[in-house]
């Protein structure tokens, strides 16, 4: 049996998209020929591939088959370039972190993308989430704090970002006059970075026994604006080393626990059949990011 790529790709579209009105536009067909493909490809592998809601989201087995259809893109795509003189650039997903992308990530994959031919599209979410984003078919790879790879992949270590719980010195004046205790912490203004970020909270249960909601915070959701709310004294936050030494050497900012930090482990997980190409990659970046992060313990 072979899956109708007008079909397959309707399905793509609209898991893309979020919709199927969304999902014609693009490929500049009727939303009811969107419908009527879906349909007729969940007819012919018998099952249910898309919840139709607001998004779109594909079924368990609708996420397999994006697994599949994906890997199976990818692999035609290299596979044609490979049979012309000039093979162009391939397109690959990737979901990361937003630290990550923010700081070491784009000065170790930039040269790799060009010595390989490679156009990315980044997904972001936090680094407990993006293995999510591999697992549903979102991405081909993924780097995550997860360390055991699902079934079909492999993953590498990274290294580790370190993290400081930091503020500007005027804040730190007025919040903290005598050091961050667990008094100053319940009523000093905390930035963290959205609703999956545990970080912050982790931080203060762990070492100041506070449990959520018991302190004001800020949501500033973009790597930048995070550090940027923290230097103009918004509120304190933790930023990775990558972010706040140099501020820390200058005196922008201030370590409000000096002998505290978190430590992030990263990992590369990938599919263990893929592209040459996408393995390159994967194998040079895996060796460039162990020279600028932390080793792992």
């Amino acid at each position: 049996m072979t899956i109708d790529p007008r079909r397959s790709a309707a399905f793509v579209a609209a898991v893309d998209c979020g919709s199927l009105e969304g999902a014609a536009a693009q490929l500049k067909v009727t939303p009811s020929a969107i419908s009527q493909r879906i349909a007729a490809l969940e007819q012919e592998l018998g099952t249910p591939l898309l919840v139709r809601s607001r998004p779109c989201r594909p079924t368990a087995p609708g996420t397999r088959l994006l697994q599949y259809l994906r890997r199976s893109t990818l692999l035609e795509s290299e596979f044609l370039a490979g049979m012309k003189d000039d093979p162009g650039p391939a397109r690959v997903t990737l979901a990361v972190n937003n630290d990550t992308l923010a700081t070491w990530l784009l000065p170790v994959l930039a040269p790799i993308l060009d010595a390989e031919g490679l156009l990315v599209e980044f997904v972001l979410d936090n680094q407990g989430h993006t293995f999510a984003l591999l697992e549903g078919g979102h991405a081909v790879a993924c780097i995550s704090g997860e360390t055991e790879p699902m079934r079909g992949c492999s993953a590498r270590a990274l290294g580790m970002m370190r993290y400081r719980m930091v503020a500007s010195p005027d804040f730190a004046r007025r919040w903290f006059p005598d050091g961050m205790t667990r008094a100053t912490a319940q009523r000093a203004p905390l930035v963290v970075f959205d609703r999956k970020d545990a970080m912050q909270s982790s931080f203060l249960l762990t070492h100041f026994g506070l449990p959520d909601g018991a302190y004001p915070f800020h949501y500033v959701p973009a790597s930048d604006p995070f550090v940027h709310a923290v230097r103009h004294g918004m509120g304190y936050g933790m930023l990775p080393l990558e972010q706040c030494g140099a501020l820390l050497d200058t005196g922008e900012l201030v370590d409000l626990a000096p002998a505290l930090h978190h430590d992030v482990p990263l990992y590369w997980h990938a599919w263990r059949i893929q592209p040459p190409r996408l393995e390159r990659m994967g194998t040079a970046l895996v060796k460039a990011a162990r020279g600028v992060l932390l080793p792992l313990a």
